[in-house]
Parts: structure tokens; sequence; C-alpha cells
């Protein structure tokens, strides 16, 4: 029987994808090698072995090979019925991968965040987002790689990442290349434009033409207030210089920071609010 993948997971022969997903999540959270520095060798040999089982498990057809002739088979020592041998990756296909399992409160940054079609995320802070579970071949045994993405502060949507020949692997034929695509997760109040930033704050009628004072958290933690005592009209746009993205190929540079503005114009206004404005604009 070899390895029992079950017994690695920590899950019954019965077990349904949702419970292997979660199985592999926490235990591929307990032995990354980042979070062991104390074991690094017992947790890197208990990370690829847990890697290797949930690529197995979650493959409905290694799975069924696995149940009928257990590790052997899937090595082709034991051919499944009616085929004259078993290759556990297929030829030509894409490589299986996936990002190291951690939650977006782990490492969510203060503003974009990347994430991939394979269910992984990394932060836009300059920092490391650990990519892990790369099964490579599959010919007689799984092959796992650890490879790093060093996220760059200011990265836009559709950066990519390559990784030279760490595609899938087929005999005769030199491996593809490994490559990943930066996407961008919405900001609860920034938005995005190339390396500037945009923010929309709602004042009432009487700060628009009374003079405002804008009070932001900027992304990195400080508290911005730039005053304004000019009139703001719908379409008035107030610029902060260097508050934006910073920007990849000048990392000391930034973009800007575009405060916009949502004015709340009153419902209704008695006679006398309505003689008093008349009155007012008119001497004015």
């Amino acid at each position: 029987m070899g390895v029992d993948y079950y017994k690695v997971l920590q899950v019954d022969r019965s077990a349904k994808d949702d419970d292997l997903k979660k199985a592999y999540r926490k235990l591929a959270m307990k032995w990354h090698p980042d979070k062991n520095p104390n074991n690094k060798k017992e947790a890197e040999a208990k990370f690829k072995q847990i890697s290797e089982a949930y690529d197995v498990l979650s493959d409905p057809q290694k799975r069924a090979v696995y149940d009928q002739y257990g590790e052997e088979g899937l090595k082709g020592q034991v051919p499944p019925p009616g085929a004259g041998g078993f290759s556990g990756g297929s030829d030509g296909g894409p490589t299986t991968f996936r990002f190291n399992p951690r939650s977006a409160d782990d490492i969510f940054s203060e503003f974009f965040g990347f994430s991939s079609p394979f269910g992984g995320m990394g932060d836009m802070g300059g920092g490391r987002a650990g990519v892990s579970g790369f099964p490579r071949g599959m010919r007689s045994t799984t092959v796992e790689e650890i490879l790093t993405i060093e996220i760059k502060p200011g990265w836009k949507k559709g950066t990519k990442i390559t990784f030279p020949e760490k595609g899938n692997e087929q005999r005769g034929i030199i491996p593809a290349d490994l490559v990943f695509i930066i996407d961008e997760k919405p900001h609860s109040v920034f938005k995005r434009d190339g390396n500037d930033l945009v923010v929309t704050q709602k004042i009432s009628l009487v700060e628009a033409l009374t003079g405002y004072t804008v009070q932001l958290t900027t992304l990195d933690g400080r508290n911005l207030s730039v005053s304004i005592n000019s009139i703001i009209s719908p379409t008035y746009e107030e610029v902060i210089k260097g508050e934006g993205m910073p920007i990849p190929k000048e990392p000391s540079k930034k973009g800007n920071l575009k405060v916009k503005f949502n004015i709340k114009f009153p419902s209704r206004l008695t006679s006398e609010q309505k003689t008093g404005i008349k009155r007012l604009l008119t001497s004015s």
C-alpha cells in the first residue's frame, strides 16, 4: 500500500472535496517550513507529504487508482484494468498548482492584494508570498518546489511573474514556464487610477459653500488633513501630490491622491430659507 494518504491528511476514506481542502489547509498552515524555522527539515518533509497526499486525493482519477492499487499504482507499477500503464500526470495538460493557503487576514495588506485563479493571495506591501504545492510530472513520484514571489510596491493588475521551465513536465519536452498574473483586490475606500488613488467624500451643501477639511487615513496609517477654503462644485477635484501608489520603476516616487466630492443637496427648503438664500446670493 505504501504511504497512507488518508492518514497523512487525517481524513476518512469517504472524505469529500471540502473535507480534503479543509484538512490540507489546516495541515499546510501547521507544517509550512516558514512557520517552523527551528524544525525546518522535518517541516519540509511533512509539508511535501501533505501536498502530495492532497494532490492525489483531490484528483478523481489519481484517487481512484490509489484506492484500488495504492501508491504503487500511481507509480505505474500496477497498471489499472484495461490499460498498459499509468502516469499520474496528464501529458500536455496544464500544471496543477496552488498557493500556500493562508487566510486573507494573515496576508492582506492595507491596500490592493493580488489573487490568482488558483486560489491564493499575497500583499502589495513588498512582502513575500509563499507559493507551494507544485506537482511536477507525476511520472514516478511527486516532486515539490517552494517558489517565492517578491511582491513589489505599486505593481499593477496584469503584472506577470514568470518562473522559467517550472511548468508541467513531459518526457522529451522542455517544461513550460509557470506564469502568475497579478489581480487587484478592491479596497473599501480607495480606487486606483494608474499610479494615482481616488477617494470620494460625501459633504453637505453648507460645507461645499463655506469650506471643508478632508480627513483621511493613508494606506501607511498616517492621518491626513487638508483644508479646502474655495467653493466645492460637483466637478471639483482636490489633488494631493505624492499620496498615491508607489511607482514600481521609481520606488522613491508616488502618484497623487485625487479627492472627489459627492455633495448632498437638501431635499426641501422652506419659504424663509429660499428667501434668505436668494438675498445672500444676490448680495454677493
